[in-house]
């Protein structure tokens, strides 16, 4: 018995074939699918990668650190270390850099080749002293440990700051815009706008760094804006998309929000990367808390890399259980 697919996947199916992306227009249509369509997306949305993301087959695995924790005065209303919020965290100044070489070493044991120093706050337009001192953390990390991808998520950045980090070697640098530019203020935050981050991005190509830049499902959108986000990039042109699933977290304005079904979750990983089929496309925050026993499904559904071992305030997945999981996706390309 021949079973059809649903007209709009079939139409899709020309990624796989072509390895030309999905039209906004086609992409709209898919995400008004039904939940009993959307295996035949994910399957559709798995092909593509394996044929045609960056890694080959491969899952990039990467970690973070939280070297500056706290006290921040964006509002964005889904963090916890907004001053602006009631959240329960850990508040500390910039850390020394034996203790960034500490938790790297341990890392980079465990197989993480790619290891991410983060600080809260605005950023940095200017070459200020507590930036020097991260631009010193990076060149330790690359003499102690050749080998190691040492990224960086410290906000804004003006030029200068930009054009250090070019000259320092960073690998990837992560600046999310969240959702549809257009709803930026009204569902993320309005103590900055997201053209700052916008310009962020542009100076750091300008400097030849790869950027990693995504968003997060979950904040109030609707599944047409997660697409105009899914294209915002495509303008962009990111080279690393982190895809978060809200982890509402006490304190924050979002701490009662209603979890997104895991149909709309899948569907828009598939989206996306029909949307962008060489990226890589990373699972990052609400794997095991939101996700849980679906965290496979997301991996065989465009996914080709995640977040490992902790998420700045929430805690992650042990790095032996991810390890295990990657090897276990792999048996599908």
């Amino acid at each position: 018995m021949n079973v059809r697919l649903h007209p709009d996947i079939e139409q899709a199916w020309q990624v796989l074939h072509t390895g030309k992306p999905l039209s906004f227009e086609l992409a709209s249509a898919l995400g008004r699918l039904p939940d009993s369509e959307v295996l035949d997306l994910a399957s559709l949305a798995n092909k593509v990668k394996n044929r045609y993301a960056a890694n080959g087959g491969k899952v990039h695995a990467c970690s973070i650190m939280n070297a500056k924790s706290g006290v921040c005065g964006e509002n964005c209303r889904f963090c916890a270390q907004s001053r602006h919020n009631n959240a329960n965290v850990e508040v500390y100044d910039l850390v020394g850099e034996e203790r960034v070489l500490d938790q790297a070493r341990t890392l980079f044991g465990l197989g993480i080749d790619h290891f991410g120093i983060v600080t809260s706050g605005y950023g940095y337009r200017k070459v200020t002293p507590e930036f020097g001192r991260i631009l010193g953390m990076i060149d330790l990390l690359h003499r102690e440990l050749p080998g190691l991808k040492v990224c960086a998520s410290l906000g804004m950045l003006g030029d200068e700051p930009a054009a250090e980090l070019a000259r320092h070697g960073i690998a990837h640098y992560n600046i999310n815009i969240q959702v549809d530019p257009r709803r930026y203020d009204a569902l993320i935050a309005d103590t900055h706008t997201v053209d700052e981050r916008i310009e962020t991005i542009r100076r750091l190509r300008a400097n030849g760094i790869s950027v990693c830049c995504g968003g997060i499902i979950g904040t109030g959108e609707t599944m047409q804006e997660r697409i105009s986000m899914i294209y915002e990039l495509r303008a962009l042109d990111v080279t690393v998309i982190p895809l978060n699933v809200l982890v509402p977290i006490d304190g924050t304005p979002l701490e009662g929000a209603d979890p997104v079904s895991v149909a709309e979750v899948v569907k828009t990983f598939a989206i996306c990367r029909l949307a962008h089929p060489g990226k890589i496309i990373k699972f990052a925050a609400g794997r095991e808390t939101v996700m849980k026993d679906f965290q496979g499904l997301l991996m065989l559904s465009g996914a080709d890399g995640f977040l490992t071992g902790g998420y700045l305030t929430t805690r992650g997945r042990d790095i032996a259980d991810d390890q295990r999981l990657a090897a276990q996706v792999a048996l599908f390309s």
